[in-house]
């Protein structure tokens, strides 16, 4: 009975892994499972609020890699400015939908959300545009620093106090300095209480926490309105990644790919090579906006330091090169991998680990190290474990590289033929 289970559980999973879909729902289910083991002990209410922090950063990360990977896995542009362009959607965005007359902060056009969403991705196409226009026929490297330092551009151009200034007295608008932007309230809270705000629920709020907040289940309010804007991130995803297939299976994404693979070649079969660049690199400008909006504008206030410092971009491009560049199924897995096992992971492992260790952590790590005491060492790396992380991240990027060097989907790569070589009919006596 045993063997039959298991032959069962092998064909489910065999089944399940050529699925693009059953890959991402494996790694998920994964994930929750030891997010649960971690958190069980402390209620249902951290379980659920860990799980919904864990898919909120893997769908993010997923949006941007997606974003990313139409750039550099198909079309090989080497873009190291995606915290830039992300920062011109989010803050285009508030600019528009911000009160004319806000109670603290700078003021807006006092525009509709919608409108403000449609605004931030249209802008960020357009500097993504002006930023290909020169430097798209840089080769990939210096491509990458022209790229970098324009997002550096923006970043500092938003954090000058001098640049809010000018459009207050120009234009009646602001960004905020270095004190960042009120970002508007997220209409998902709408759906559930009245004006969005604590207190009175909606029709929609009562039912949903009558069965699963506190007349039912019992998980807190606030996490059950974030789960609902996971679903909503989820939403966005799937229509990301029907987008980008359908583009990347049409012509336009075939030359994309003949490019990368060649640039010479495509441009001697008559393709107008830089056109194109251009036309890739602000259609991910424009994703990259709305990831950024999705994202950042969800979470009340944006500062463009910390959260659009280059490090940012670094993480994206972890995610793209764990999933497999040229393979939008593998920037998916990647972004959800990356956020919830390197990123978010360490940090509640480590937490969870310093609980259960009743020990005085040593002053430095060579303390740590003379002790010789292998609990004084846990007690030290669990009390350290941002600055640790990057050496975590570190190692395993040097072991994708050396084991895997195409990720975890890199060998899904396609080609910029329209049928597979592997699928071609092999013609001669076999045509007979």
């Amino acid at each position: 009975m045993a063997s039959e289970d298991e032959g069962v559980y092998r064909v489910v999973m065999d089944a399940a892994q050529r699925s693009d879909l059953g890959l991402v729902l494996i790694t998920l289910a994964v994930v929750y499972a030891a997010a649960t083991l971690l958190t069980i002990t402390d209620g249902l209410n951290s379980v659920a609020g860990l799980l919904r922090t864990l898919t909120f950063l893997g769908f993010v990360y997923a949006l941007t890699a997606l974003a990313l990977n139409l750039q550099w896995g198909y079309a090989g542009l080497f873009n190291i400015g995606v915290a830039g362009f992300m920062a011109v959607g989010v803050y285009t965005m508030g600019i528009v939908v911000r009160s004319p007359e806000p109670a603290f902060g700078p003021p807006g056009f006092g525009l509709p959300l919608p409108i403000g969403i449609i605004a931030g991705v249209a802008m960020a196409a357009i500097v993504g545009l002006i930023a290909a226009l020169p430097a798209l026929r840089l080769r990939a490297d210096y491509l990458a620093i022209v790229t970098l330092g324009f997002s550096e551009i923006i970043r500092l151009t938003l954090q000058s106090s001098a640049f809010d200034t000018f459009l207050r007295e120009s234009i009646g608008v602001g960004t905020g300095g270095g004190r960042g932007m009120g970002m508007p309230s997220n209409p998902v809270r709408d759906l559930f209480l009245v004006d969005g705000r604590a207190g009175d629920p909606t029709a929609l709020g009562s039912a949903v926490f009558g069965v699963l907040g506190d007349g039912g289940v019992g998980i807190s309010h606030t996490i059950l309105i974030g789960w609902a804007y996971v679903f909503v991130l989820g939403g966005f995803l799937v229509g990301f990644y029907v987008l980008l297939e359908r583009l990347g299976r049409s012509p336009f994404g075939r030359t994309l790919k003949a490019i990368r693979e060649d640039e010479l070649v495509a441009d001697s079969l008559g393709k107008n090579v830089d056109l194109i660049k251009i036309k890739t690199f602000a259609i991910g400008c424009a994703l990259m906006g709305l990831a950024g909006i999705l994202w950042f504008g969800s979470q009340g206030n944006v500062s463009p330091t910390p959260q659009f410092m280059p490090l940012l971009t670094f993480y994206v491009f972890v995610a793209v090169i764990i999933g497999g560049a040229g393979s939008n199924t593998g920037a998916v897995l990647g972004g959800i991998v990356f956020a919830t096992v390197l990123f978010e992971g360490p940090r509640r492992v480590g937490s969870t680990i310093r609980g259960t260790i009743d020990a005085p952590t040593p002053p430095s790590f060579a303390d740590a190290v003379a002790s010789l005491d292998p609990i004084a060492f846990l007690a030290f790396a669990t009390d350290n474990i941002a600055p640790l992380q990057f050496v975590f991240l570190g190692l395993v990027l040097i072991f994708i590289m050396h084991r895997r060097p195409d990720g975890l989907l890199g060998h899904r790569m396609e080609s910029a033929a329209a049928v597979d070589p592997a699928h071609r009919p092999t013609g001669g006596d076999d045509d007979e």
